[in-house]
């Protein structure tokens, strides 16, 4: 089974743990390249848009006429190779929306849990919370657990103000509730932070 290394609240390691069966699935890298590539087509806001030669100003009248002038053939001035002319083949708004079904988006999420468990990247915490928003005791509280600041990602049962008001101020931690997380998430992430409350929640299913 895959374990974990369990911190208190103030990141004294206290012992090895044994991870919810979820992270001991298959890693269907599949399904991981399919959620992921639908996140990221999602997230396009597909809004460039250039001109057509119907749409740009000009035309409607031949510059000059079509022989005797010595300059090449020319049928209006709207055309791409004038200048304020319009764009060839340049790109169009559209949506780019890829809908993934809800199985496949389960096992994606669970594999990449499982693959970051395999490379020993999942730490567990007692408790991820602070009396107030302190950026300087979550990074003493790092600093004492031993997890490599870079690209942190806090996963947490309930959107704490306090741990997203401390961790909002550095640039290389992420903190998403249980509900909100995402494959993307996992997979890009150096370091998966849960806490206990988190993992309750993952095990019993999202």
């Amino acid at each position: 089974m895959a374990s974990a290394k369990l911190f208190a609240a103030t990141g004294d390691f206290k012992n090895d743990i044994q991870l919810p069966a979820l992270f001991d699935q298959e890693v269907n890298k599949v399904c991981m390249y399919l959620h992921i590539k639908a996140i990221l087509n999602n997230n396009r806001q597909g809004t460039a848009q250039t001109k057509s030669k119907g749409e740009v100003s000009g035309g409607g009248q031949k510059p000059w006429k079509q022989k005797g002038t010595g300059r090449a053939r020319s049928g209006q001035n709207t055309s791409a190779v004038w200048v304020r002319g319009a764009k060839a083949h340049g790109p169009k708004s559209h949506d780019y929306f890829e809908k993934v079904n809800k199985k496949v988006k389960k096992i994606a999420f669970y594999s990449a849990l499982a693959n970051k468990a395999s490379e020993g990247k999942v730490s567990v915490f007692e408790a991820l919370s602070f009396s107030a928003p302190k950026t300087k005791d979550l990074l003493s509280v790092l600093a004492k657990s031993g997890i490599e600041q870079r690209n942190v990602l806090f996963i947490v049962s309930e959107k704490d103000q306090n741990l997203y008001l401390s961790s909002n101020n550095i640039p290389w931690c992420r903190c998403a509730r249980v509900a909100d997380v995402n494959t993307y998430d996992v997979v890009r992430a150096n370091n998966v932070v849960i806490s206990q409350a988190a993992l309750a929640e993952l095990e019993g299913g999202r």
